[in-house]
């Protein structure tokens, strides 16, 4: 039974997990969405959810809390200047897991965690597609019509030469 196990230890050292989720959220923090597996997708949202509360305070001591955790003072400038404002009037719920599917490498499953309210990964993947299938279809245009040119050349020859025979 897994009852009271609040420590997602993925099978590091305490260091080393400690250092990873820093890097995981400090990434989360400046990029608004990051790419992982799901176990570390999970365990970077505690992470995450936590130093947002706390950066929501606003006061020294909350700063340097959260320095200690992110050792960064640029991404604990970040987290409080423009993450944390955005989430003054929501309590908890600041991040999303979205299930991807299984890496190809090795079949761990992967997961997107991102921050909720931000633009997201899905709409810029959305946005790429849209912008993909907006040039295919001009590409697919423009070679109808150089087919119909070359129909229009070749009738104009072909017409051209049965005269010429007729004579």
């Amino acid at each position: 039974m897994r009852h009271r196990k609040s420590v997602i230890k993925l099978g590091r050292t305490p260091e080393h997990r400690k250092a990873l989720l820093a890097n995981l959220s400090a990434l989360l923090f400046e990029k608004k969405h990051i790419q992982t597996t799901e176990a570390k997708a999970k365990a970077t949202r505690q992470m995450a959810e936590r130093l947002i509360t706390l950066a929501k305070k606003g006061t020294l001591h909350a700063r340097r809390l959260a320095l200690q955790r992110l050792r960064q003072k640029r991404i604990v400038k970040i987290l409080f200047e423009e993450v944390a404002p955005r989430y003054m009037d929501r309590n908890g719920g600041y991040t999303r897991v979205v299930k991807l599917g299984r890496r190809l490498g090795d079949g761990a499953p992967m997961a997107v965690i991102e921050l909720v309210g931000f633009e997201t990964a899905e709409k810029k993947h959305k946005e790429r597609e849209a912008k993909r299938e907006e040039k295919e279809k001009q590409k697919k245009q423009e070679a109808k019509e150089e087919k119909k040119e070359k129909k229009k050349e070749e009738k104009g020859e072909k017409g051209k030469e049965e005269k010429e025979k007729k004579k």
